[in-house]
């Protein structure tokens, strides 16, 4: 095994890695980057959940603060949203318990995606995320979504 291998062309590591798994060739593993990998996918998880929960709850504050401004893409959004949050927890189960801590993240970068895309300032939407899970995961949420 090339030791530097990981640092200088990472892919052709990974396929190193997986063909000496294949052999059972574990001495020859890279174990200490190997464990690295595995818990940045993990992560990686964890960061994906943070990343559609923001966008979901970013676009039902656009839907609730800004009601004259729906369109369908605000609709299919948050539609596509909460069904790819789903699907993550439903793959990743243990996500769940990290579902409520993540939703407080994931409210910051809501925040963010309302004050860049519209008129309204961080001063006009609530300091702190309103909405339950059950809501954001609710088909008939936010009132009129299937009008």
């Amino acid at each position: 095994m090339r030791s530097n291998l990981y640092e200088t062309d990472f892919y052709a590591w990974t396929l190193e890695q997986s063909k000496l798994l294949k052999n059972s060739d574990f001495e020859s593993l890279d174990i200490v980057n190997l464990v690295e990998e595995i818990e940045s996918l993990g992560k990686q998880q964890r960061q994906e959940l943070r990343n559609r929960l923001g966008v979901l709850i970013g676009h039902i504050l656009k839907w609730d603060y800004q009601p004259e401004r729906r369109s369908k893409s605000w609709r299919a959004t948050i539609r596509e949203q909460r069904r790819e949050v789903l699907q993550l927890l439903q793959e990743n189960p243990s996500l769940k318990p990290y579902l409520e801590e993540a939703i407080a993240f994931a409210y910051e970068s809501g925040l963010d995606l309302v004050v860049r895309e519209t008129p309204l300032d961080y001063s006009d939407l609530p300091e702190n995320c309103a909405y339950t899970p059950e809501q954001l995961f609710d088909p008939e949420f936010p009132s009129g979504i299937n009008s």
